[in-house]
């Protein structure tokens, strides 16, 4: 956001801050995402090495659509954490998929309001993401140890100014210190719920109208903020979105204020005044290395030309009430209604089985799993059932008589489809793992790797259970291992517990 689109609160206590957000994607369209062509990517792992299963699975998904199509995504503000989406889905029929929140203050909340406030923001994401859309949060951070004002996030400040919250030891760096570790406390309530975040921290940080803005040292703010979320309070369900205004006459280049690709998956551009320049896609896709794209905030929603031209934004953001003040309404719903856009609609069932499966009355459900101490299935050291293959044991063991590393399960029982249809099987896994339906190989990556999802696919006839052995070993540190299918009828999930029957 420009400098011009800067507008004080009104008396109402309405918000009139026009600054957009493009922040989180998260499980992208299950109708869409896992194609058989769309290879899952080796490289695409956040930079935190201990990040959530859930939040790998996110950034993958924003590594697939990139290049192919664009997830929706509205902001709405910390005072009224529903009101803009709610207006997305009341004028086009459909939610938007990014679901974009804000825990900065600007109101001159106390602690109290500031708290409650808050809560509702974790109450809604936490719904949110079990409705099957993507969360990402903006952080407008008052000058730590100020009023929570407006006058607050933009005040100006100087570079010897600056310099003092960031160096360890002094009372500006203690008190950026209290201030992020008050925050942590609600993005600690999301990894509870297992909600992945695109966490997106001084946004336009190339732009002179935050305190943080036009900083030589601003990579210093940033580490700061990234060493004490993911190292001291351990929170591995963010994914850090770095989001540069576009770099006009008022934003120096994205260069300029870059922390580097260690500590940040998405890179994304708050764009306005419909300012979708070639240059700045081109610019910010070479910075960006492969990692993926997106527009952090925006106004006017872009044309169908700049999808076209642009197709790498994997998501974009319009920015609260700017959806209407900046775009008619029939032009939102003929955005909406684009088939590059993809809703949070596209995560739900679209039509019932064909034939519902019936299981006979003395099937079990679940699968028998063999629990190996080495990781080349020998050493059997117990048996048991297993309802589902979900698990994310990290670097725990997975039985108490078990070590935490160098092991392997054996998984054998029936896979009972619902649709006769050709079905894309699914793997998300560290380290090895290979998977037989009905006789056949459909996915061997029997090697160490780090959170990557793998598909195979097969026909299958609804309600005619066929045999199913799934292998997987754990070399060291994370293990995990993930199960899923989708079909055309089929969105894609974690494959249940009453489509497995034990052999």
């Amino acid at each position: 956001m420009t400098k011009k689109m800067i507008q004080i609160l009104g008396k109402a206590g309405v918000r009139k801050k026009v600054v957009s957000l493009l922040f989180l994607l998260s499980l992208v369209a299950p109708n869409f995402l896992f194609q058989p062509q769309a290879a899952a990517s080796a490289t695409s792992v956040p930079v935190n090495t201990q990040a959530t299963i859930e939040a790998k699975a996110v950034l993958q998904k924003l590594y697939v659509v990139s290049g192919v199509s664009t997830i929706s995504g509205q902001h709405d503000y910390l005072e009224s954490p529903d009101e803009w989406t709610n207006q997305v889905k009341g004028w086009t029929g459909k939610f938007p998929a990014l679901h974009g929140y804000e825990f900065g203050a600007v109101l001159a909340q106390n602690e109290s309001q500031l708290a409650q406030q808050r809560q509702k923001v974790v109450n809604s994401a936490i719904a949110w993401n079990k409705a099957g859309g993507l969360v990402t949060i903006s952080y407008h951070q008052s000058i730590p140890g100020t009023c929570l004002c407006w006058s607050n996030v933009q005040r100006n400040m100087s570079q010897a100014e600056f310099d003092k919250y960031v160096t360890p030891g002094t009372p500006q760096y203690a008190k950026l210190i209290d201030d992020l570790d008050k925050t942590a406390v609600n993005l600690e309530k999301l990894k509870e719920a297992g909600v992945p975040v695109l966490w997106r921290p001084y946004h336009e940080m190339n732009g002179d109208w935050f305190w943080w803005g036009k900083k030589d040292n601003f990579s210093a703010l940033w580490t700061i903020m990234y060493d004490r979320f993911v190292h001291v309070h351990k929170l591995n369900n963010l994914l850090w979105v770095w989001s540069p205004n576009a770099p006009n006459a008022n934003a120096d280049p994205f260069t300029a204020t870059y922390p580097g690709g260690s500590k940040v998956d998405v890179l994304a551009v708050d764009i306005y005044d419909n300012d979708y320049n070639p240059d700045y896609y081109k610019s910010i896709t070479q910075l960006a290395g492969g990692k993926p794209v997106a527009i952090g905030e925006n106004g006017e929603l872009p044309s169908a030309d700049v999808l076209k031209d642009q197709p790498r934004w994997a998501y974009f953001m319009t920015w609260g009430k700017m959806l209407t003040e900046n775009n008619k309404k029939d032009e939102i719903k003929s955005f909406y209604s684009h088939s590059k856009i993809l809703s949070r609609e596209s995560f739900l069932p679209i039509k019932q089985p064909q034939i519902q499966p019936i299981s006979a009355p003395d099937t079990k459900n679940g699968l028998r799993a063999e629990y190996f101490d080495n990781k080349d299935l020998t050493g059997l050291k117990e048996t048991k059932v297993d309802a589902k293959i979900d698990f994310n044991w990290s670097t725990s063991a997975p039985l108490p008589s078990m070590q935490a590393d160098t092991f392997s399960v054996r998984w054998t029982g029936k896979l009972l489809p619902a649709y006769s249809e050709t079905y894309q099987i699914s793997t998300l896994s560290d380290d090895g793992i290979r998977v037989w339906v009905n006789g056949k190989l459909v996915i061997d990556s029997w090697f160490n790797q780090s959170w990557v999802e793998r598909t195979g696919s097969i026909a299958l006839t609804a309600g005619v259970p066929v045999d199913l052995k799934v292998e997987y070993y754990d070399n060291q540190n994370g293990a995990a291992a993930k199960l899923m299918w989708k079909s055309p009828s089929q969105p894609k999930e974690i494959i249940p517990a009453n489509a497995l029957l034990l052999p």
